[in-house]
């Protein structure tokens, strides 16, 4: 009970569960159209999605001898300073989705399903339907169902304005065709595929070089990350890839995880963007350690046999990429 004597609402407490409602609402009606189109691959096997406590996801895959279930989960990082700041949602929910599907793809999986986590202060429902444009749209370019997240309101841990999401993508492989070291050997080449931007990695370091010109800037670190589901896709129709690598935070340092401990990469320099090279010119970083922060405009790689780089480096720029030679594998 209130001192003055009159009731306290949760309202009143700061959290508006009718908005909450409302979102979840508008939500479910559009993953219901999305259903209804069949136009994802994964949509049909929805048994129950969003709208209830927890989804339902049917698992057939007779043509996989030893199906495995892949699992991810991923966050934007300080990127959601950004686009509080700038009040632009709709990239970083892109990016949510990508920093997952990127990551389960090394393993030759393919995404099914995504759930999404959002956290706010204050739940304005303007900006959290761009957020979740974004993360239906990037669900669907990845051949992904959105079936389900959380939405949560908290006055009192974040300030005015701020926002955080994290995303959980599930995905399956057959074990027998799954990449990883054991396929690497040495000889091999791996092939770089370009980045849009500086993806969602960073930001801690990029807020503080650009934060007396952040307007001029604004557009190019707001860029959302590349998705690399579909390109990866028709790569494994054409090539055995033997591993595969997100460049995430520690730049060409993503790469010795796919390599068995008996191998190295020797890398090759390739084109730095002129964004990534004015990081360098303002905080002084050489070109190792620029390598080992950034992505450098290097976003994901392909480790393959010699014969196969070609095919790689076309189903690459196919699909509106820069193939990059980023180097070979060696003992």
């Amino acid at each position: 009970m209130a001192t003055d004597g009159k009731s306290l609402s949760y309202k009143d407490a700061g959290v508006d569960v009718e908005a909450g409602d409302q979102l979840v609402d508008w939500l479910a009606e559009e993953a219901s159209a999305q259903q209804a189109s069949k136009s994802q691959p994964h949509q049909a096997r929805i048994v129950s999605g969003i709208g209830g406590f927890a989804s339902l996801f049917r698992i057939d895959f007779p043509e996989m001898k030893k199906p495995c279930i892949v699992t991810c989960t991923d966050g934007v990082g300080t990127k959601v300073k950004l686009a509080s700041q700038f009040q632009r949602y709709k990239g970083v929910g892109q990016d949510l989705v990508a920093m997952c599907v990127n990551d389960l793809i090394c393993t030759g999986g393919s995404p099914l399903i995504f759930l999404d986590y959002y956290a706010t202060g204050e739940l304005k429902l303007a900006g959290a339907k761009e957020f979740l444009s974004g993360v239906r749209e990037a669900c669907h370019e990845s051949n992904c169902a959105l079936v389900g997240g959380e939405t949560a309101e908290m006055p009192g841990v974040y300030h005015q304005g701020d926002f955080d999401c994290a995303g959980f993508a599930v995905g399956i492989v057959d074990q027998d065709q799954a990449w990883g070291p054991h396929r690497v050997q040495a000889g091999d080449q791996i092939v770089g595929v370009s980045s849009s931007g500086f993806h969602s990695n960073g930001y801690s370091l990029l807020r503080k070089v650009f934060e007396k010109d952040l307007d001029a800037w604004a557009d190019q670190l707001l860029i959302p990350t590349a998705l690399y589901v579909k390109l990866t896709e028709e790569v494994k129709t054409k090539v055995s890839v033997h591993a595969a690598a997100h460049i995430t935070g520690g730049g060409i340092e993503n790469i010795p995880r796919v390599l068995p401990s008996h191998l190295k990469a020797t890398l090759k320099e390739w084109e730095i963007p002129t964004p990534f090279l004015e990081v360098q010119k303002r905080t002084g970083l050489s070109r190792d350690e620029l390598l080992k922060t950034l992505n450098s405009g290097l976003g994901f790689c392909f480790v393959v046999s010699p014969q196969d780089v070609d095919l790689v480096k076309q189903c690459i720029q196919k699909h509106g990429f820069k193939a990059m030679d980023v180097g070979e594998v060696t003992a």
